[in-house]
């Protein structure tokens, strides 16, 4: 069966990689894609060639930043010249943790979802106009889905976050949807409320021209013509099931249940990824672990 591309996927793969403003601070933002870049690869040690390639920095550039990094402990240089992510940089991570309690209240649920379920699962937290993922377990199938990664919170995505959200805030996502989805879309937001969890899907012939398209997307094009690309392959997306809509065999990249804060609005979700064709009755049976999932982090979160 051909790889099943998440729509998700394919509207976060332009998140802070185009029509972006430039960095109000190059030096700081070279700082931040080396520890990213060495945060992906954290059982490695990487060359000074190897982070050049992963930041597109100049050598001289990419050395003066690991200088200065490993002068302050956030990074290591071991005996050949490679690099590792240093003791000093974990010290700071971990006080910053007690400022973001939700990933530790979470991550022994996500662990008993993924073990009972065989399947990835990750936690996404809301950050302002952005969806986060922050923690990760296991190895999804679809690349985007990795700690750190920001996904904006445009239709057709994140729509577990937008089912219980106040009306306007409900109608102005809506907006932003393309005209031609925007009434499914508002059945889709009825049935998540109602059953308690979104299901992201592709139908299965659409899925070659999606990745074509998206490879294309990603090239050196103009502005417009990426634009129209992206309207391109929101055309080609099948935005969630509805209730009369399930059959024998089901697409589903992931299943999603949101986390509600102690003011009843939802600040994160945790996401199972099986990423393959699923009878309805599993799909429901994965759904209501899911759910059950959420539930018990979002209680820890209100004690």
């Amino acid at each position: 069966m051909a790889e099943i591309v998440s729509p998700a996927a394919l509207s976060a793969a332009d998140t802070r990689t185009s029509g972006e403003p430039s960095a109000a601070s190059p030096p700081t933002r070279r700082v931040v894609q080396t520890i990213e870049l060495l945060s992906r690869h954290p059982a490695e040690h990487l060359s000074l060639a190897q982070i050049v390639r992963g930041t597109g920095m100049s050598r001289a550039t990419a050395h003066a930043v690991l200088t200065q990094l490993t002068a302050d402990g956030w990074t290591i240089r071991d005996g050949d010249g490679n690099y590792c992510l240093g003791l000093g940089l974990m010290t700071v991570a971990r006080r910053a943790e007690a400022a973001f309690p939700l990933r530790r209240l979470a991550a022994e649920a996500i662990q008993r979802l993924a073990d009972a379920h065989r399947i990835p699962a990750f936690l996404a937290e809301r950050e302002g106009d952005s969806i986060v993922i922050t923690e990760v377990i296991g190895t999804p199938s679809v690349p985007w889905m990795r700690a750190g990664r920001h996904i904006p919170f445009v239709p057709p995505v994140c729509r577990e976050f937008v089912a219980w959200a106040p009306a306007a805030t409900r109608e102005h996502w809506l907006a932003a949807a393309e005209p031609i989805h925007r009434p499914r879309l508002e059945l889709v937001l009825d049935a998540i409320r109602t059953r308690g969890y979104s299901v992201e899907r592709l139908a299965d012939d659409s899925a070659p021209m999606l990745e074509a398209l998206t490879a294309l997307r990603h090239s050196p094009v103009t502005d417009p013509l990426r634009h129209r690309l992206s309207a391109m392959i929101t055309e080609l997306i099948t935005i969630d099931y509805l209730p009369d809509e399930l059959g024998e065999h089901n697409a589903v990249v992931s299943v999603a249940a949101p986390i509600f804060g102690a003011d009843g609005e939802v600040v994160a979700s945790i996401v199972a990824c099986p990423d393959t064709q699923l009878p309805a009755a599993r799909l429901v049976e994965l759904a209501e672990a899911t759910v059950a999932a959420a539930s018990v982090v979002g209680a820890a979160v209100h004690r």
